[in-house]
């Protein structure tokens, strides 16, 4: 994965969140953060998210805005928020999200490549059970 995607700022280890929509919302505040989203974008993942989850196995979720948000995007970026205590998503237990802001068709490859780590058991752990982000940076980078 680009090494530009992932800024170390937006790489939050020990968040907690009530529920997935405020997940969601930690996302997405992350990326605005760094710049890399206007802060319309936010709701636009949260639409995404009740329109289909963005739950993919392994205690791992995907959240990113929906396609008419792409003109919200600045640059693509990739936060990672892991959530140590878990978050309830829709039934499945979420321990890490990493949250995608990409212009154009951007996201497809990211999604793609995001997937091939994760399917991983080791590396999915390795990064559901980080606490260092030089370990969420090697792991992803």
């Amino acid at each position: 994965m680009r090494d530009d995607l992932l800024d170390p700022r937006a790489v939050l280890l020990h968040e907690s969140a009530a529920d997935r929509d405020a997940a969601v919302r930690r996302c997405g505040r992350a990326l605005v953060e760094i710049g890399a989203v206007a802060e319309s974008y936010v709701e636009a993942m949260l639409e995404r998210e009740r329109t289909i989850s963005t739950y993919v196995g392994e205690g791992v979720a995907i959240p990113h805005g929906t396609a008419a948000a792409k003109e919200d995007v600045e640059r693509d970026a990739i936060c990672v928020v892991r959530f140590p205590g878990g978050v309830d998503w829709d039934g499945e237990q979420v321990t890490l999200c990493v949250g995608i802001a990409a212009k154009g068709n951007g996201h497809i490859p990211l999604l793609a490549e995001l997937a091939e780590i994760l399917l991983d058991p080791d590396r999915a752990r390795t990064l559901r059970e980080a606490t260092e982000v030089s370990q969420i940076l090697k792991e992803l980078t």
